[in-house]
C-alpha cells in the first residue's frame, strides 16, 4: 500500500480551485504529528487514501470525517489519540480529498459498508475501535451494526441521523448554503452555528466546507463538552475531547 501518490482531490470546476483545495488540505496536514504514514488501500472502488500514526502494534483505531471533510480534520485528535494507538484516518471515497474513485462510485448504505469491509482488510485488520464524527458517526454505527465482530469500541461524536432529526433551527440556517453552496455562505453559517468561537484558519479554509441535546440512553457512555457544536467538533474543545476519547477507549 505505501509508495503511491496521487494528487486527485475531487470533482472541482476548475484547475485552479482544484490546487486552492490541495493547498488547504496540505496546510491542515502539516498539524498533524511528523511521524504520520501515508497510505493507500485499494479496494472495488478505487483507491483510499490513509493517514495512520502511533505505534504499530498498538489498539488500532478509525477515525471517520464528516460530511464535506477530509481525514485532515483530526489534526487536533490525532497525535494524543496516537500515544496509546494506531490511528488510521481515511478519505471516504467518493467524497471530497485524495481517495481515487475508479469507476462505481459508492451510492447505497451497502456500498459505504463494503468500502469499509475491505478497508480493513486491506490495512490488515480484523477488527478496529471506530471513532466518527457527524456522517462519519452515522456510517460508524452502521458498520457496527453490520460487521459487529470487527468493531471493538464504538465512539460517536455528535452523529447525524442516529438518534434524533436535525432541528429546525439549524436546517433553517442550512438552507441557504445548500442551495447555492459559496465561501461566503459557510464562512457565515460556521460562524453562526460555532456562536463565533475562533475557528482554526486553516482548518476552516478547508471545510468552506455538541454538546448542546444529548440525552442518556441505555446502555451508552455519554459525554457533553460544555461549548461544543456540531461544527466545532472535533477541533474545538479538541483537549476535552482527547481525554474523554481516551478515557472511553481505555474502559
Amino acid at each position: 500500500m505505501p509508495g503511491r501518490t496521487h494528487e486527485a482531490v475531487g470533482r472541482f470546476r476548475s484547475a485552479g480551485l482544484a490546487a486552492r483545495f490541495t493547498a488547504a488540505y496540505d496546510a491542515v496536514l502539516s498539524r498533524w504529528p511528523a511521524e504520520v504514514t501515508t497510505l493507500d488501500a485499494e479496494g472495488s472502488y478505487g483507491v483510499t487514501r490513509v493517514h495512520a500514526c502511533g505505534p504499530p502494534g498498538a489498539p488500532p483505531l478509525i477515525l471517520l470525517h464528516g460530511g464535506n471533510s477530509t481525514s485532515a480534520v483530526w489534526f487536533a485528535s490525532a497525535g494524543p489519540l496516537s500515544r496509546a494507538h494506531r490511528v488510521y484516518a481515511p478519505d471516504q471515497i467518493g467524497a471530497p480529498g485524495r481517495s481515487m474513485l475508479s469507476g462505481r462510485p459508492p451510492r447505497t448504505p451497502a456500498d459505504l459498508l463494503r468500502w469499509l469491509d475491505e478497508l480493513l482488510t486491506a490495512l490488515g485488520l480484523d477488527s478496529a475501535a471506530l471513532c466518527g464524527h457527524s456522517y462519519g458517526g452515522w456510517l460508524a454505527l452502521s458498520y457496527a451494526l453490520h460487521a459487529p465482530q470487527r468493531v471493538s469500541k464504538l465512539a460517536l461524536l455528535d452523529p447525524t441521523s442516529c438518534f434524533s432529526s436535525w432541528r429546525l433551527g439549524y436546517l433553517a440556517h442550512a438552507a441557504p448554503l445548500l442551495a447555492r453552496p459559496a465561501q461566503a455562505r459557510a464562512r457565515r453559517f460556521l460562524a453562526w452555528e460555532t456562536g463565533g468561537i475562533a475557528l482554526d484558519p486553516r482548518w476552516l479554509e478547508l471545510a468552506v466546507l455538541a454538546g448542546r441535546g444529548a440525552e442518556p440512553i441505555p446502555q451508552l457512555s455519554t459525554a457533553v463538552l460544555p461549548g461544543a457544536t456540531h461544527h466545532s467538533l472535533p477541533t474545538h474543545p479538541a483537549g476535552q475531547l482527547n481525554d474523554a476519547l481516551l478515557a472511553f477507549l481505555a474502559g
